[in-house]
């Protein structure tokens, strides 16, 4: 990845963050919790009250890249 744009992404992401105080305690919550079999759920509700629900089960190899991203 470029450096400049590894730059980039990281100021993005503060800036979201900023706006959504919430998540960052959340998913370290979640992180915390979370292991080999856990079910993860998203659910989306757009403005005109359309639903979009998707889920994902997590396995080992999920977990080892978790970790190797918070080594990052």
């Amino acid at each position: 990845m470029n450096p400049m744009n590894a730059l980039k992404l990281k100021s993005l992401l503060d800036r979201f963050l900023q706006n959504h105080p919430k998540l960052a305690p959340f998913f370290k919550a979640a992180v915390g919790s979370v292991r080999d079999g856990s079910i993860i759920e998203i659910k989306v509700i757009s403005p005109d009250n359309k639903t979009i629900i998707s889920n994902i089960k997590v396995n080992q190899e999920d977990m080892d890249i978790v970790e190797e991203l918070k080594q990052l």
